[in-house]
């Protein structure tokens, strides 16, 4: 009996706008990378990328790299997550940046089943873990191994998560990529989301005995990732979602506020109009 072939929902908003074709992807970059600091795919990155792998580099040219990647992530932001996932599988820890947020960001607003997106998740990652073994260099390969890790731990139960030591293991991830790149917005509201996602799950005296975790540090690094990316929806979002995990029914109005925020930000691609969109949901 054969598996099942995976369905990829398409991404169900018009994508007109989020077609960067050619120049204008690079001219883009900046807004659309803000959040997680991935530097522009062009022939020297490419190059720098080939040599950084060693052996996983092997059999690739820098031109052609760069015109995969960039074709990859035009995918990405105009919605095509799933030509955007095979594209960046296809190159392995060098295409694994694109390839897990694409195949992330899919499972988590258009994967209903769960069993398929605990799947999707598993191979996330798998080919973070990659990326971390081929490019340790790299802030986002440590960033998308802790995306990855913290999606599958939200679909397993909390005893598995804590029994297969994923709070530890992604903390380690995040603090490397911050060492990377302290100005990794995304990784800032990761970090700010694991603080306050360990102390709703086990209080707040066992959270900062146990894992280090405290209010004060998930507030501190919100704010840095708000200051970073003002007009990202993620991070108010976001925002919102810590606000609950600390306050409980006492933030739900500045979680509204936070909610609406999000909602009122002009997304700049695919993934974006989806963050807009969830929060438009939380505060009808």
């Amino acid at each position: 009996m054969t598996s099942k072939k995976p369905v990829w929902t398409p991404f169900p908003h018009s994508s007109k706008s989020f077609d960067y074709a050619g120049e204008a992807l690079k001219k883009a970059w900046p807004g659309l990378h803000g959040g997680d600091c991935e530097p522009f795919p062009d022939d020297k990155r490419a190059a720098a990328l080939i040599k950084a792998a060693g052996a996983a580099g092997k059999g690739h040219d820098a031109q052609t790299l760069a015109g995969r990647l960039q074709q990859a992530w035009r995918d990405f932001h105009a919605g095509r997550f799933q030509q955007a996932f095979e594209a960046g599988a296809s190159l392995g820890a060098l295409g694994a940046s694109t390839a897990v947020k694409a195949i992330g960001i899919h499972a988590g607003y258009l994967v209903d089943d769960e069993d398929e997106r605990l799947r999707r998740y598993q191979r996330a990652v798998e080919l973070a873990e990659q990326a971390v073994a081929a490019l340790p260099d790299e802030a986002n390969s440590h960033y998308r191994y802790a995306y990855a890790l913290g999606r599958y731990g939200q679909a397993i139960s909390i005893a598995t998560a804590l029994k297969q030591g994923l709070a530890g293991k992604i903390r380690q991830a995040l603090d490397r990529t911050l060492a990377l790149a302290p100005g990794h917005a995304e990784a800032h509201t990761a970090l700010a989301l694991y603080h306050g996602e360990v102390i709703g799950k086990i209080g707040t005296l066992v959270a900062a005995m146990t894992y280090g975790a405290k209010a004060g540090e998930a507030e501190k690094h919100m704010q840095t990732a708000l200051k970073l990316t003002p007009k990202a929806p993620i991070v108010h979002l976001e925002h919102g979602n810590l606000l609950l995990l600390l306050k409980g029914r006492k933030g739900e109005d500045e979680a509204a506020e936070a909610y609406e925020t999000a909602a009122r930000c002009k997304p700049r691609d695919a993934m974006e109009a989806m963050d807009a969109a969830w929060a438009a949901e939380q505060i009808e």
